[in-house]
């Protein structure tokens, strides 16, 4: 943003934005990402790579895919996971990869990888294979209907005779009682709740309460500076929090 407000001004589209005041946020995220740089896949990945052409991963998921691959014990078989994501994509129909369809390819590939598993034997071993969840629940149509099918005999394998939906999974979902669901909430986590806690609850119930467990457990964690809370305190270190 500061190269072009700094581009424009004197000309006739001179933003009237401040210079100085975009360095201060400049400033900020600077430090704020060198807070974040662990999670970045910046870390292992130092140049560009046209092999996007090839997986189809989306932006937003290759630092989630990369992590995943780590914490699964995958790092040094990345280069695998990307190759299979290509594998995994194809094997579920080419779909749209957004969230959530991407992750269900995204958790395939890795699946794929750790069983030493093509797309030929993925399907000859469908019957005996233990899927990940978001694989069953994108085959029994639970994020919507792909615009060309499902894959057989691969889904009818992977199901195994658990239920379908069909047509889009919100036609016949009934209008929430918003105010119902704050009472059901605070009872449950006893805490007044925000209209924000409403809307996360609704999109990410699972996570949501996963988060608020979190909270009982270790308390407002917010306070805590970023750098504290990611890494811990040095030793000998002391903090104050209010």
């Amino acid at each position: 943003m500061g190269a072009i407000v700094a581009s424009l001004q004197g000309s006739e589209l001179d933003t009237g934005l401040n210079l100085d005041d975009i360095s201060k946020y400049s400033a900020y995220w600077e430090s704020a990402r060198r807070l974040y740089g662990p999670f970045e896949c910046a870390v292992t990945m130092k140049s560009g790579n046209a092999d996007v052409y090839k997986h189809e991963i989306p932006g937003g998921q290759y630092t989630n895919l990369q992590f995943q691959a780590f914490s699964l014990g995958l790092g040094n078989q990345f280069n695998d996971v990307k190759r299979m994501y290509r594998e995994a994509n194809l094997a579920l129909g080419d779909i749209i990869k957004v969230t959530p369809s991407s992750k269900v390819v995204g958790d395939l590939a890795q699946f794929m990888v750790q069983n030493n598993l093509t797309r030929e034997t993925l399907v000859e071993r469908a019957d005996d294979l233990s899927f990940p969840a978001s694989v069953v629940g994108y085959m029994q149509g639970n994020i919507g209907q792909p615009p060309y099918g499902f894959p057989e005999p691969l889904r009818t394998k992977v199901l195994r005779g658990k239920p379908k939906a069909k047509g889009r999974m919100g036609e016949d979902i009934p209008p929430m009682d918003f105010e119902k669901v704050r009472k059901q909430l605070e009872e449950k986590h006893g805490r007044p709740m925000k209209d924000q806690d409403l809307m996360s609850h609704a999109m990410y119930p699972a996570v949501f309460d996963q988060f608020e467990r979190f909270r009982q457990q270790y308390g407002p964690v917010d306070k805590l500076p970023t750098r504290v809370f990611l890494t811990g305190l040095d030793i000998a270190e002391e903090l104050d929090v209010s």
